[in-house]
């Protein structure tokens, strides 16, 4: 289980090895992608809170990188933070997110994205429920979800 000390150890000494990469320039993305799903992704915007439904909805299954379709996320990990954006306590597995410092806006964060892809997912913080205590809050558009 992933933990905010393992999380500062990845930022301070390096992601873990992703199980594939995938690679592509921006135009290629720009023209695979929805434009709100390329400026969340590939742009590191951040949707509007509560502007998804994903936020209650928890039926089983599991949520893909919007870009690559890498499994990211189960839906036994996700909970209501009630921060208006979808939030879960852990990846699917350890390699499959990477930790980025993030000081933008003037804030100490940790950005996570996917390790396949690059794809911008949201943040990370160490104010979730136990045993992690993280919150993974995702942008929605960032992830498709699977049956």
């Amino acid at each position: 289980m992933l933990t905010w000390n393992s999380i500062l150890l990845f930022i301070k000494h390096g992601n873990p090895e992703p199980p594939r990469k995938v690679v592509k320039t921006q135009d290629d993305w720009q023209r695979e992608l929805e434009p709100e799903v390329f400026y969340i992704t590939r742009k590191k915007g951040t949707e509007r809170p509560f502007s998804s439904q994903s936020c209650s909805i928890f039926t089983p299954g599991q949520y893909q990188c919007a870009c690559c379709g890498e499994l990211l996320f189960d839906a036994s990990e996700k909970f209501d933070s009630r921060s208006g954006w979808p939030s879960f306590t852990q990846p699917i597995k350890p390699e499959i997110v990477a930790y980025i410092g993030d000081d933008s806006l003037g804030m100490q964060r940790v950005e996570i994205v996917c390790n396949v892809c690059d794809s911008h997912l949201g943040h990370v913080f160490p104010d979730g429920p136990e045993p992690s205590g993280l919150r993974y809050c995702v942008n929605a558009l960032s992830l498709t979800k699977v049956e």
